[in-house]
């Protein structure tokens, strides 16, 4: 169980590997005295006290007892405007006539072992078993009002992770107006930390950006009402020394899919605060006498390991304590979308062709995208009317299920429930279901609106036409998109608009919580134009959700490796699409599309009856390569080993005790005669010995361009029939790089790589690369008694 202790009105939870150390002080207050690496039980705590002997010029203290408490240098849990501290406030409360000055004191804890389940919190975090966490409940009171502010903290011990919530209780006899209540307030007693936020936009999400903290504020979030692509809730703060494998580095994340805001602040006493919770911009929630309001969780950790090592106790979190259900820990199918292949214009015949052609390369789940319902020929219509639509499939679409599933295979299928289209069926009948303003001309995303979940008809509409669809396919799984952010927030339902982004992510959850529930088997993949929506609010229904609609390998070095500082490489879609990319145009080797695809959940969205035989005998092998090492690549531990920024990118998934390692080495562009290059796995343990082998992969020979005529036969012209026979029947394989290597030579200094090519021919021990290639190399554990070849037998 994690250890809970409390002495001298010190209060502490302690994980494996951190202590969190909270105080109750003089004056009554919550003062965060330390959260870090974790400390001995018998520690003297003292040292960690403030020193309060004299004021600080045109501070405000407290009250007049002395010795002066300033809460503006205090670290506090929790703070309120009007009393001293200056700093942005947690909690803003409007009473009285507009009065804001609130001034919550201790009044009681308790400890419980593992975590409640809170009422009003739909997505929330959850144990397995009691003893994996505990839970700890601290009552705090106004001063002069029957106000309530309950703080909860649940730390789970093997992810060194926190949960911290709060519930606000209103014991006055009028209402009151909150107009923030952010779930967790951190304050720590020095500033010296680069800020790591992820930003973007639709098809570039999750960008690292790092920053260090100066005086002031910096602010993250979203007013769009979801969680968006723009700054996802996930926010690191690191040493400035820190890297990807050491030095300190704290963590947070927000269990919740709607407006957020992350502040971290920089007081002018060298403080830092940092917060997280509901964006109070457009937030009022109006709480009546006698009820309560309970905000979104948030998640925090700490790790002396760098950033791999938050990420690694987030990662955890992530799969044991937010992801649940028959698919937590199970293995994801490889599946093919039909979407880039035939986007609107498909049959169920053409339907049927990409469906077997599929299933002859190994795929096991064949997914129906947008196009398969009302008249949708295109995006500017049908949203909202969800029956089939016989024109393309002329049997429906249950005896097109029953075909596939005849090949052996799942069947999924796509759906968009929160939209509707202003020309659809069901927006003549119910056209007040939109968000709109009446009498105002309505701002549109995508051609479409978004449906009113804050009202009860609407979401049962939602899950009664949902389970039709769902039962008439017989679908395996659901793609559920949602292809457009808010604008004209209104209600005919006349609830308070300060309340309707809040409203609506319920109201979703809710939806969520009554289809999963009934479908139980579903494998559920979320979508929001691909990672408007990528939170852990989401993944508390669905196991996994599509990184981006930005399938193109290079930019998805960026956008996964960006995602996967928050989020376990479980979570995230990954599609082997056509080159030219859709998205870039860039072109890419199809090798390298897989091979950053594989740090993902493995799909293929191209119209793979038109690859010739070579490319298909490659995909063959590389869902071969994907399924024999599925367990490892889903759930793995995940290390970045590079640094963002640099012409490499190198991930790796290893098993618990690094026996068994994959490693991604993706190089952006090529540069010519660079010299030898090393790899080096500093987590591999000095103590084993390592068999390490490079994927085989296909290298087009229209790589060499008209370099091929150096040692062709014949000329071959660019442009002419027997160019082209070549090119689709012959590849060449890729340099067979393999050796034995000892686990401190992995460690401590690295492998010598195979040469590139570099302009003086092609022979077998070199490696083509060129710009956006990559391989991928097994490094596995192996007994001492087995041979040893030289390291240099790589260089015959």
């Amino acid at each position: 169980m994690t250890k809970a202790t409390e002495q001298s009105g010190i209060i502490r939870l302690d994980s494996r590997r951190t202590s969190y150390i909270v105080r109750v002080n003089e004056t009554g207050h919550l003062e965060n005295l330390y959260y870090g690496r974790k400390l001995r039980s018998d520690s003297d705590l003292d040292a960690l006290l403030i020193k309060r002997v004299i004021g600080i010029g045109t501070g405000v203290a407290y009250s007049e007892r002395r010795p002066l408490v300033f809460l503006d240098t205090t670290c506090l849990e929790t703070s309120t405007p009007g009393k001293g501290d200056f700093r942005t406030p947690a909690v803003q409360i409007e009473y009285s006539n507009g009065m804001t000055t609130m001034d919550f004191v201790y009044k009681a804890h308790r400890f419980v072992d593992g975590k409640p389940k809170f009422p009003g919190l739909i997505a929330q975090s959850y144990v397995n078993f009691p003893e994996e966490a505990t839970t700890l409940q601290i009552q705090m009171a106004d001063k002069k009002l029957p106000i309530v502010l309950q703080l909860n903290y649940t730390m789970f011990k093997e992810s060194d992770t926190l949960v911290r919530s709060c519930i606000l209780t209103n014991g006055m006899k009028e209402n009151i107006i909150i107009r923030n209540l952010a779930s967790l307030q951190l304050d720590l007693p020095d500033a010296d930390w680069n800020v790591v936020t992820f930003d973007g936009a639709w098809a570039r999400e999750r960008n690292v950006t790092r920053r260090h903290l100066e005086e002031g504020i910096i602010e993250i979030g979203s007013n769009c009402g979801v969680s968006s692509a723009f700054h996802n809730p996930a926010v690191f703060l690191e040493r400035p020394d820190c890297t990807y494998k050491s030095g300190e580095c704290y963590a947070f994340n927000l269990i919740y899919s709607g407006n957020h805001r992350e502040i971290i602040e920089k007081s002018p006493f060298g403080l830092a605060r940092f917060q997280s919770g509901i964006n109070p911009q457009n937030f009022a929630w109006t709480l009546e006498p006698g009820k309560e309001f309970i905000t979104p969780e948030a998640v925090a950790t700490y790790s002396q390991f760098g950033s791999n090592g938050a990420s690694n106790n987030l990662h955890a979190f992530v799969n044991g304590h937010i992801v649940r259900g028959a698919w937590k820990y199970r293995e994801r199918p490889v599946l093919c979308n039909n979407w880039e292949a035939t986007y609107f214009n498909f049959s169920e015949g053409r339907i049927l062709e990409l469906a077997k052609a599929a299933k002859d390369l190994g795929v096991e789940l064949f997914v129906l995208d947008d196009g398969w319902f009302g008249q949708r020929n295109d995006d500017t219509t049908s949203l909202g009317d969800w029956y089939v639509n016989t024109k393309k499939l002329t049997g429906g679409i249950t005896r097109l299920s029953n075909k596939i599933h005849a090949m052996d295979m799942m069947f999924g299928i796509w759906v968009e429930p929160e939209m509707i289209s202003r020309r659809s069926l069901l927006f003549d009948s119910h056209p007040d279901w939109a968000v709109m303003i009446p009498g105002r001309d309505p701002s549109v995303g995508r051609n479409q609106f978004i449906l009113d979940l804050t009202r009860k008809e609407v979401r049962d509409y939602l899950v009664k036409t949902m389970t039709e669809v769902f039962q008439i396919s017989k679908a395996d799984y659901v793609k559920w998109d949602m292809n457009r952010i808010f604008s004209d927030l209104y209600s005919a339902s006349g609830i308070r608009m300060g309340e309707f982004g809040h409203r609506y992510v319920m109201g979703l959850y809710e939806v969520f919580s009554r289809l999963v529930n009934a479908f139980p088997k579903i494998l559920f993949e979320g979508c929001a134009s691909g990672g408007n929506r990528f939170d852990l609010g989401v993944l508390c229904f669905m196991p996994q959700i599509w990184t981006s609609d930005n399938s193109d390998a290079c930019s998805r070095t960026t956008i996964q490796g960006g995602t996967s500082y928050a989020y376990p490489v479980s979570t995230m879609g990954a599609h082997v699409s056509a080159s030219p990319n859709h998205q870039t145009l860039r072109k890419t080797d199809i090798e390298s599309r897989f091979n950053v695809a594989a740090f993902g959940i493995l799909g293929y969205e191209m119209d793979l009856g038109a690859l010739n035989s070579q490319q298909k005998l490659a995909l063959k092998d590389q869902i071969a390569f994907y399924k024999r090492y599925r367990s490892l690549l889903q759930y793995g531990r995940f290390f970045r080993l590079s640094e963002e920024g640099s012409n490499r990118t190198r991930w790796m998934v290893a098993n618990t005790d690094f026996s068994e390692m994959i490693v991604l080495d993706f190089q952006t562009l090529n540069q010519s005669n660079i010299g030898p290059e090393v790899l080096r796995i500093p987590y591999a343990r000095a103590e084993f010995d390592y068999e390490f082998t490079a994927r085989i992969q296909k290298v087009p020979i229209s790589d060499f361009g008209s370099l091929i005529n150096m040692v062709s036969p014949v000329m071959l012209k660019a442009d002419s029939h027997l160019k082209k026979v070549i090119d689709d029947n012959v590849m060449l394989s890729s340099s067979d790089e393999h050796c034995i290597v000892s686990g401190d030579v992995l460690a401590y200094s690295g492998i010598r790589l195979n040469p590139q090519f570099s302009g003086t021919g092609f022979a077998q021990d070199v490696r083509v690369l060129g710009d956006f290639g990559s391989r991928l190399y097994h490094i596995v554990r192996i007994e001492k008694e087995v041979k040893k070849k030289d390291l240099f037998s790589l260089f015959p």
